[in-house]
């Protein structure tokens, strides 16, 4: 028996795994247990004791569990470290693919100790941290908040577009008053602010933003929702436009309560700026009827930026991603709702980027004053452990409220689509990878492929994913210390 509890650290979440993989309940595997041996079944409360490492079950009970999944008992023990995970949790991306056991080394009082360390050593802050763990909450909500859809359309009636007039008459209603602040004035870190606000209702804005309507209704929007959800206490970030991405007061030696409390308002406010401006269902009707156009944005009166974020929540589609890049490889706001796999996140600068990326491409050109140039699609194939991933993103070099240059691109994992279709999505992706591989990296889609994929987007109604046919598709990677390209492809 020592034996066996010194060799069983990953026993819970081998278990667990087998479990909801085989679609038992604790209720119907303690039931099959039963079935077996009436006297020696584990109770529904032992088994979830044993999956979360609280409990080490005997070795008959081990062999009973091992027989229902057909698996040799050994197969449980550390000498087999390999964990069988749901497809769900595979196609989250980053580690969660990874179990969190041994359990006790999780466990909530080691994670708090550890956690200030790391942040220290990563140089993060835990403003930024704290974002981190909003984006994944995002991911596994896929960006659906129905209670703060429902504060912002109560307040806007659902009236889409919504004028500047119109917003200035909701600030009036919310006791805001509206002040001008000069254009120059930044914070320590070298950010420019564009707005901030003063409780109990006063909101400033940079001088910088008169005539840009479109930024403007989103900063009036913004303290809206933070006069609405929070009472307008003032206990809000001041919004500000920048590649840096954090706001320099976060200490790097751990996370306090205010730094998860103003990044979850930051989140709040946002979020219901966008729904204000774009609400769900007259904005899936306006993406439908524009066949998701990002350039069509001025018929809204809004950025191009709020279209494709709002893409993200608003569309049946689920499978979404969402980038806003700074020279020369910063993140500033990252959306896997796919789970597109990335060795960074928005907590600090990309030290070697796949220049094969289009977000990432479009970054080292040189821009023209103005900018001129119309969004790019591009089709990648991504290569993600034993699983080919094909994607298509739509990506537009731009300006922030500064004059800085940024990239915003927005995408959609093509699998699920090309599934749902009755193709066979392994094949088509199988045919772009190896069209790539003879091209050194690039490549023409297929027929067969292509057409499969004009059949995607044609049932999504996304215009700009067949507009992708008719470039070359890429192979890109998340640079973890390889390239699946011919060395002369990285370039």
């Amino acid at each position: 028996m020592a034996g066996l509890i010194r060799q069983g650290h990953f026993l819970g979440a081998k278990l667990r795994s087998l479990r909801k993989r085989n679609g038992f309940t604790l209720d119907e595997l303690s039931a099959r247990c039963v079935q077996i041996d009436a006297e020696r079944a584990p109770s529904v409360s032992y088994l979830s004791m044993v999956e979360t490492g609280k409990r080490m079950p005997s070795a008959e009970m081990l062999d009973m569990l091992a027989g229902i999944f057909s698996k040799d008992a050994r197969w449980f023990l550390d000498e087999n470290t390999e964990v069988e995970v749901a497809p769900a949790q595979r196609d989250r991306g980053g580690l969660a693919a990874m179990p969190l056991e041994p359990a006790f080394l999780f466990s909530n009082e080691l994670l708090q100790n550890a956690l200030p360390e790391l942040l220290s050593q990563t140089g993060t802050t835990g403003r930024q941290f704290a974002h981190l763990l909003i984006r994944v909450w995002q991911e596994t909500r896929h960006n659906n908040f129905p209670d703060i859809e429902r504060a912002a359309e109560e307040r806007g009636k659902r009236q889409m577009p919504l004028t500047l007039d119109a917003i200035m008459t909701l600030c009036k209603r919310h006791g805001l008053e509206i002040r001008w602040f000069d254009s120059d004035r930044r914070k320590p870190s070298g950010a420019l602010v564009r707005s901030r606000f003063e409780a109990p209702g006063t909101v400033l804005i940079n001088r910088r933003l008169r005539g840009q309507d479109e930024r403007l209704k989103y900063e009036l929007a913004f303290f809206i929702g933070h006069k609405i959800l929070h009472n307008g206490d003032g206990v809000i970030s001041p919004h500000s436009a920048s590649h840096t991405g954090g706001d320099a007061a976060g200490s790097a030696g751990g996370m306090g309560a205010q730094d998860v409390l103003y990044a979850w308002r930051d989140f709040e406010c946002s979020f219901f700026a966008g729904a204000l401006l774009c609400p769900r269902v007259p904005f899936r009707r306006y993406l439908i009827r524009e066949a998701h156009s990002v350039t069509a944005c001025h018929k809204l009166g809004v950025t191009q930026a709020l279209v494709m974020r709002r893409m993200t929540a608003v569309s049946p589609y689920r499978h979404w991603h969402f980038f806003d890049a700074y020279p020369p490889g910063y993140l500033r706001a990252v959306y896997r709702g796919n789970g597109i796999p990335l060795p960074w996140g928005n907590m600090s600068l990309v030290s070697d980027p796949c220049p094969r990326w289009a977000v990432f491409r479009l970054l080292q050109q040189t821009p023209s004053r103005p900018l001129l140039q119309k969004p790019k699609s591009q089709i990648s194939v991504m290569q993600d452990g034993k699983r080919a991933r094909l994607y298509c993103c739509h990506s537009l070099l731009t300006r922030d409220a500064s004059d800085e240059v940024h990239v915003l691109s927005v995408g959609v994992d093509l699998l699920p689509a090309l599934e749902a279709q009755g193709f066979d999505a392994e094949s088509v992706v199988a045919a772009v990878a190896e069209s790539c591989r003879r091209g050194g990296g690039d490549g023409a889609i297929p027929a067969e492929a292509a057409a499969g994929i004009h059949a995607a987007s044609q049932v999504l109604n996304i215009a700009w994913i067949a507009d992708a046919l008719g470039s070359p598709a890429s192979v890109i990677c998340p640079r973890s210390g390889a390239c699946p390209r011919r060395p002369q492809g990285c370039v």
